[in-house]
């Protein structure tokens, strides 16, 4: 395929270019400028995936299957994603184990252990390396290799990518596997840089273990991940300073060891359990309950949410009366119950009521699951500061000044999330049709069809994209949907001769709507967490935007399979 030599400006000069695209190897690309001719070796391949994370590794898989010549390139130094850039203490898994590893291989299923109910990273890191090795994926990897712009060249019906010092690749189709919670945001307090300490957001943790002895720590930020590392650190640091700003309401995990006859057990009902995974509109084992709130008097209620609250994992938030999550009137009454419960385990009343969310209701947000959490602030060592009575001033040579006091530290821990899911997408020069980018088509909030194609951006189909069920599920459950429909995709254009898809502008539309429509019947409407789009560390993003799909993993596969029953519905294939 050769594409006509065109006038391209780049570093600052004008040259003019022409590719050789060799399938799956080099192709040469011959720059002129009047001073030099420099040759350019661009790589091509069928189909290349943007990250070496769970979605990734198992869209190699399945694209090798096909025989289709495919390269996943990744930023960092080694695969596994989330789980090879997250390594703080106390980092584990919410969802359960054995409903999180891929289910596609029954002999990968048969011959792993998962030794505790929510695996911790190590362990999970350990199970995506034996899969890697297993299926000989590693060879279909190129790390350290940062995508920085992606052009769609019509000319060539192909995209052509940048990854940084000057070296370039090209596909036919691309498929971003970029993560949902992979564009960690850091603070903007003046004075970062002064710290005379060590200081970093939890994404980037140091690989070598710190020994927190004596350490006089903070913790910034009381979201999932702060919820996980306080407690997790309390025991070991001479004093810890958490800073608050807005508390959620957490539940607890309630994890513990797997023994060898209770996997063995799991091993025999994984049918079951994938079943009842594929049947709940969160992908989990946990379900909503079929009985009304309404219809359940107020004693047997409460005897249910103790119990609820005495069970391992999201049952308390997804296993609950369905009301719960779309009535403020059955919503405020749980959300008490879950309140007392906090009383009940912080000694300090003052301390336990600023835990306590006072501006959404329980549920409203995705519940971070806790293992001693509350019970952490019960410690001598372990001290709150609410940043909404003394907000933090700016970070100072010695620690954190706030309005009221300056507070002395060694190390200072940034817990202050992500811009999540369309953050990643935005820290990527994406250019489609007619010069059109990513980040701006999507400025006032992410617009796509069916959480996998954006219009105007050809052959750039995206699993776990915003407004699909990915981004709002447990994830491996439905990476493996959008990894099979996507490889579905690319099996069908090829047996067809097809080279370009993409979606049209009126089903774009019609999604959109629909998942706004979709915001209106539950009370995550209310929230100002991720799931809205909300993050005061990212300009624009302090309103709210239509993330992610809340019609549940159910209808949103049969979305998917829908649209391929009447031949791609929605979108144009040429």
């Amino acid at each position: 395929m050769l594409p006509p030599e065109s006038l391209c400006a780049h570093f600052g000069y004008l040259f003019a270019v022409r590719v050789v695209y060799r399938r799956g190897g080099k192709s040469d690309v011959m720059r002129t400028t009047r001073a030099n001719v420099e040759t350019v070796e661009t790589e091509h391949h069928e189909v290349i995936v943007i990250g070496a994370g769970v979605g990734g590794i198992y869209a190699l898989y399945r694209l090798r299957e096909l025989g289709v010549d495919v390269k996943v390139i990744e930023a960092g130094d080694d695969f596994g994603g989330t789980w090879y850039w997250n390594r703080y203490p106390g980092c584990r898994f919410d969802s359960e184990s054995y409903t999180y590893g891929f289910s596609f291989s029954k002999e990968l299923l048969d011959e792993w252990h998962w030794t505790e109910r929510f695996s911790p990273q190590p362990e999970t890191l350990r199970y995506l390396q034996h899969v890697v090795e297993k299926f000989d994926l590693r060879g279909g990897m190129q790390f350290n290799t940062r995508l920085e712009r992606a052009t769609w060249r019509e000319d060539s019906q192909t995209w052509f990518l940048e990854v940084g010092e000057g070296r370039t690749m090209s596909c036919n189709m691309l498929l971003p596997a970029i993560g949902l919670l992979s564009a960690p945001t850091p603070p903007r307090y003046e004075g970062m840089d002064d710290f005379g300490g060590e200081s970093f957001h939890t994404y980037y943790w140091p690989k070598e273990p710190i020994n927190f002895e004596g350490l006089r720590v903070a913790v910034v930020g009381t979201g999932a991940t702060g919820v996980q590392i306080i407690p997790a650190i309390a025991p070991l640091v001479g004093s810890l300073h958490v800073f608050q700003r807005r508390p959620n309401w957490c539940a607890p995990l309630k994890n513990a060891r797997i023994s060898e006859e209770e996997m063995a057990d799991i091993r025999s009902r994984y049918d079951e359990i994938f079943a009842r995974c594929a049947e709940t509109p969160g992908g989990f084992i946990h379900g909503p309950d079929d009985r009304s709130f309404f219809d359940v008097n107020r004693e047997d209620r409460l005897e249910f949410w103790e119990w609820l609250y005495d069970q391992p994992g999201f049952g308390i938030w997804l296993a609950n009366f369905r009301e719960v999550l779309m009535d403020e009137e059955a919503n405020a009454e749980f959300s008490e119950f879950v309140a007392n419960k906090i009383r009940e385990r912080v000694t300090d009343p003052v301390t336990a009521e600023k835990l306590i969310p006072k501006d959404h209701g329980f549920g409203v947000q995705r519940v971070p699951m806790e293992t001693n959490y509350f019970e952490a602030y019960n410690r001598d060592n372990v001290h709150l500061v609410d940043i909404s009575e003394q907000p933090i001033e700016r970070i100072v040579p010695e620690g954190i000044q706030t309005t009221e006091a300056t507070y002395e530290f060694d190390l200072i821990i940034y817990a202050t999330g992500f811009d999540a899911i369309t953050g990643a997408f935005d820290r990527i020069d994406i250019i489609g049709s007619d010069g059109r980018r990513l980040r701006d088509v999507w400025n006032s909030g992410p617009r796509t069809y069916l959480g996998v194609q954006v219009e105007g951006f050809p052959n750039f189909v995206m699993l776990a994209g915003p407004q699909g069920a990915s981004v709002s599920t447990n994830f491996p459950r439905a990476i493996e949907t959008s990894v099979d429909w996507a490889t579905g995709l690319v099996a069908y254009m090829r047996e067809n001769g097809l080279r370009r898809i993409e979606c049209t502008a009126e089903a774009q539309d019609a999604w959109v709507t629909e998942v706004e429509q979709l915001y209106g019947m539950v009370l995550l409407r209310n929230a100002r967490g991720w799931f809205t789009g909300y993050n005061s560390n990212v300009d624009g993003h302090d309103v709210k935007r239509h993330m992610i799909y809340n019609g549940g993993a159910p209808r949103y596969r049969r979305r998917l399979e829908s649209a391929v029953a009447d031949g791609y519905a929605g979108f144009v294939l040429t």
